[in-house]
């Protein structure tokens, strides 16, 4: 059965227009060499022109090219700076035949996910690093997220989010333990007191860091857990969202909010940092007695930590397209960073037989 989501529609669409455009034959690919800006100009410039579909002839790399280049960038998630360095480049070559194929495997994903969505639920897009509230299917808030590194990916499932922490306190996951946390520790004895890391045995009391010989700590027989409490440098920051699921992914504030400024936000260990998640948590508990942002932002300030339950659980959807159309109707693609479209595309393009 086949989605009837605005998001699988408008793909379906743009299949069909990029289809007309590899039939008609596009433009020679500009070929590769240094950078290219406002003000240069030649055969390359000449090149590019013709492939961004500027019909007037010339080789200026003029106001009208640096605005198309934008527009490029953007649609790819790329830094938009009119620049054309080897990402924009690579973007601007990119085949029709290209962008079908990846069309192709993220209809193929919408055909899997899009399926008996509430019209309010939470919609994490991992490659396109975001995430979006929608309310009776519209979007009340959006935000840009930073996921796992490729080798610590996240994971796409479907769940529920039930409640909410605010001033978190952050217990390190055994992955963080044995690659992280245990070898900074070794090299530098002052390291966890100075991250505001206490050790705690399996009393739960704190034991002095100085007490444990950091030497000989292995993760598996590690006795203690490692605990932040709550904090500007807490690396949840002030608010996590959770979703039961048997990956403990979840959503958080951060501590290092200047990596939303980059343009691909692969840098967590799994979970989802989200930015502006104060905004989010606000509109999450509107009509839950006693709570709107003055409350949040109090608790905050106290510094000490509370569970909020939701009266009503929000789903939450963890996907990974990597080709969409966005509400203004223009197809937006972005690296597939966990390198998982070959896979899709082989499956779909894999003769259908039967086995005898």
């Amino acid at each position: 059965e086949k989605p009837t989501h605005e998001l699988y529609l408008g793909l379906r669409a743009e299949l069909a227009r990029q289809r007309a455009l590899a039939e008609a034959g596009e433009p020679a690919q500009v070929p590769g060499g240094p950078k290219l800006e406002q003000g240069v100009q030649g055969p390359r410039v000449a090149a590019l022109r013709s492939r961004l579909g500027l019909t007037a002839e010339g080789d200026q790399f003029d106001d009208a090219v640096v605005e198309r280049v934008k527009q490029v960038q953007a649609s790819h998630g790329l830094d938009v700076d009119g620049v054309v360095g080897p990402a924009t480049l690579a973007a601007i070559n990119l085949s029709a035949a290209d962008r079908i194929a990846r069309i192709r495997v993220n209809l193929e994903r919408m055909r899997w996910y899009l399926h008996d969505l509430d019209p309010t639920f939470v919609f994490v897009n991992l490659a396109g690093y975001r995430v979006t509230y929608l309310r009776d299917g519209k979007v009340v808030w959006s935000a840009p997220a930073i996921i796992g590194k490729p080798y610590r990916a996240t994971p796409v499932f479907r769940s529920e989010m039930t409640y909410l922490v605010l001033n978190p306190t952050w217990t390190v996951p055994p992955t963080i333990l044995a690659q992280d946390m245990l070898p900074a520790q070794r090299r530098d004895p002052a390291y966890l007191d100075r991250k505001g890391i206490k050790v705690v045995d399996r009393n739960g009391r704190v034991v002095p860091t100085s007490s444990v010989d950091w030497s000989k700590a292995r993760p598996r027989s590690f006795p203690y857990q490692l605990v932040q409490g709550p904090g500007p440098a807490n690396a949840l920051g002030r608010v996590k969202f959770m979703f039961p699921n048997s990956y403990s992914v979840y959503l958080h504030d951060t501590s290092a909010p200047e990596l939303f400024g980059k343009s691909e936000r692969a840098f967590s260990s799994g979970c989802i940092r989200v930015a502006n998640p104060l905004d989010f948590a606000a509109l999450l508990l509107e009509g839950e007695s006693g709570w709107n942002r003055a409350a949040i932002d109090e608790v905050v300030a106290s510094g000490k930590t509370r569970t909020v339950k939701l009266s009503k659980p929000v789903p939450v959807l963890l996907t990974y397209f990597t080709a969409w159309v966005d509400q203004a109707g223009t197809l937006q693609l972005r690296r597939d960073v966990y390198g998982r479209d070959e896979k899709v595309l082989r499956g779909i393009e894999a003769e259908f037989h039967v086995q005898h």
